[in-house]
């Protein structure tokens, strides 16, 4: 008795490996795709790409660099966030921003990264808004904040936050930091993955954008009236 498979039980066995050998392979792409953005900005060919600020040429991705033989230890050094920002006191919503950029500290040209001192008054809110190109990493120094995310199921991760602590935003969603002191400024250092991380506040977004958001959009978007939302905007100054 033979024990060889027929040709048709051969043809049988071919169509059923061959999905399992698609489905293979499908996985594998989706893995590449998924991890491809996991970098927002290039990783740099060279050791570093002190920023050429007198330079005029447009690049898609930081700014051109100068001669590396022209490097100093000055172009990887700032004091830009040293200082206290005193915009935040007649802020909109009592804080204000001081970030690194190649203008400040030409050597972080193109190093996928980027720092910030944030501000914030007694009482003080940095609104709900998303970084779409970075994470964020915040640590306070000094005061006492409740920041948190909600992440794309609508679930929302609150965390109070003494001096020493620090909290992970993920990229891309949305977050606030609150200040709980109504009297005692708050002071936040932040580390971005990318050099130019963005930002969009959700409420000036939508209700101070230029030209306008439309007013039917809005209304339905919110459950609100015409009059709401002009009262929404002219609260935010527009």
């Amino acid at each position: 008795m033979s024990l060889r498979p027929s040709s048709q039980t051969s043809a049988t066995m071919a169509r059923v490996d061959t999905p399992s050998h698609a489905i293979l392979i499908v996985v594998v792409l989706l893995l590449l795709l998924s991890l491809s953005p996991s970098r927002p900005d290039p990783d740099l060919l060279l050791d570093y790409c002190v920023a050429d600020l007198a330079a005029q040429t447009f690049h898609l991705n930081g700014r051109p660099c100068i001669d590396p033989n022209l490097a100093r230890s000055a172009h990887f050094a700032t004091s830009a966030i040293s200082q206290p920002n005193v915009a935040a006191s007649t802020a909109l919503f009592g804080f204000s921003v001081t970030t690194t950029n190649a203008t400040t500290l030409p050597g972080a040209n193109a190093q996928g990264l980027a720092m910030a001192r944030v501000d914030i008054v007694g009482g003080g809110l940095v609104p709900p808004h998303a970084h779409p190109r970075a994470s964020e990493a915040a640590l306070l120094l000094r005061g006492a904040l409740l920041v948190g995310f909600v992440d794309t199921s609508h679930r929302l991760y609150t965390q109070q936050l003494r001096p020493g602590d620090t909290f992970l935003f993920p990229r891309g969603l949305v977050h606030f930091l609150y200040n709980l002191d109504p009297t005692t400024p708050a002071v936040v250092l932040s580390g971005f993955n990318s050099q130019n991380p963005g930002a969009q506040l959700a409420s000036t977004t939508l209700f101070r954008s230029d030209p306008r958001f439309p007013e039917e959009v809005l209304k339905k978007a919110f459950k609100i009236s015409g009059e709401d939302v002009q009262r929404i905007q002219r609260n935010l100054g527009g």
